[in-house]
């Protein structure tokens, strides 16, 4: 896949009408609808900023939620509007339907250095159907695309994909920096290059894997993942997570790494519990021998060790996915000293979106890494080395 794309910078957008796909897909307090976190709508100020500087019209639009085509009061972005509106320190114009009636006279009438939020894309079916008729309405209303929801790009939906057949496309700042970091690690890593990951299921991972073995020159495993490769050596597991339809792939990935000299790391100690509980009394065991009654549930310190110091020479590490159950403290030491290890290392550091993000945000080390992506699934088909549908539309430089 191409990652050398046209950005905003690229784009006379003076006087344009600019519809710019944004991820406001915010946390919300269930009871009264306050937004939690506005995370999501910092990290779009920078595009919308520019836009804005440089005289162009924006109509910005996101998704929030699942609302499956129906309109529910509850998912509206009317909140986002209003925080939008106080980071930007001046007016958002909000429409209340996304291409009817108020959408068409509000973007008609919007003038260069005014910005307006239609309402969340989803309450159409279309959107995520990608119908031309809802993609080519939302065109319509504008000269240019700009894409910047790079949470939202492996979805080929009529916001993130369909619209760029009827406008010239190109990336906003958020989307840039996802292309220059994650896709110059891929295609062009400082050496050598170590690949953590995480996480509960092997399946879920199967693609990364495959991908990393090609381009990585260390590959570690964590997490519940981890469990499966256990067994797939011969070892026992106890009640921890397994994907017994997977051991042949376990070891077909373990082979695969040897005949290509990739360096394949596994836990050698394990923390365990007998339930899967906060509460739970953690038991340090050797890996290849986890009793039938315990479940693992973080890596132990000789593990902890052996994978800090493969990150400690690494020229680029990129981490997806949590070592242990991080969001219990007793559980958490192994996740917490692997976000340490790359806080400490002068390597380019690239965590995943999701979970992995979560953890360093949470543990107070997202300062210290070069590049934290904003997208989980998308970074995850990014590592697959997967066309994202929301990248492929865009133009090339």
């Amino acid at each position: 896949m191409n990652y050398n794309k046209k950005t905003v910078k690229d784009l006379d957008v003076k006087g344009k009408k600019v519809l710019c796909r944004c991820d406001f897909n915010v946390p919300q307090d269930k009871a009264t609808g306050a937004i939690t976190d506005d995370k999501r709508i910092v990290a779009a100020l920078p595009t919308l900023k520019y836009l804005l500087e440089q005289g162009a019209a924006v109509i910005a639009c996101s998704h929030l939620g699942k609302p499956k085509g129906e309109r529910k009061e509850s998912l509206t972005l009317a909140p986002v509007a209003k925080r939008l509106s106080e980071l930007l320190g001046c007016e958002v114009i909000f429409a209340t339907d996304t291409i009817g009636e108020d959408a068409q006279a509000k973007a008609a009438a919007l003038q260069p250095g005014q910005i307006m939020l239609l309402e969340n894309l989803r309450f159409d079916i279309r959107e995520e159907k990608n119908g031309a008729d809802f993609a080519k309405a939302l065109a319509d209303m504008a000269d240019v695309y700009v894409s910047d929801a790079f949470g939202t790009v492996h979805r080929a939906h009529a916001s993130t994909a369909g619209v760029a057949a009827y406008l010239p496309a190109v990336s906003g700042f958020l989307i840039e920096k996802e292309l220059e970091i994650m896709g110059g690690a891929l295609a062009n890593p400082k050496r050598p290059l170590v690949a953590i990951l995480g996480g509960a299921k092997v399946s879920s991972k199967i693609g990364v894997i495959n991908n990393l073995l090609d381009i990585a020159d260390t590959i570690i495993i964590g997490g519940g993942m981890a469990y499966t490769f256990i067994k797939a050596m011969g070892g026992t597991v106890g009640t921890s997570l397994l994907e017994e339809d997977r051991l042949d792939y376990c070891k077909e990935m373990m082979a695969k790494a040897q005949e290509k000299g990739v360096k394949f790391l596994l836990p050698v100690d394990t923390l365990c519990a007998a339930e899967f509980s906060a509460d739970a009394t953690p038991e340090l065991v050797d890996t290849m021998a986890i009793p039938d009654d315990r479940m693992g549930m973080d890596i132990g310190p000789k593990t902890i060790a052996l994978f800090s110091d493969a990150v400690k020479d690494a020229g680029t590490v990129i981490w997806n996915g949590p070592m242990g159950v991080f969001e219990f403290p007793a559980f958490a030491e192994g996740t917490r000293a692997l976000a340490k290890a790359l806080a400490e290392t002068d390597a380019i550091t690239i965590v995943g979106g999701g979970d992995s993000a979560a953890a360093v945000a949470q543990l107070g080390f997202a300062d210290k890494m070069t590049h934290i992506s904003t997208g989980g699934g998308a970074s995850l088909e990014f590592l697959e080395g997967k066309e994202l549908p929301g990248v492929a539309c865009l133009l090339d430089k």
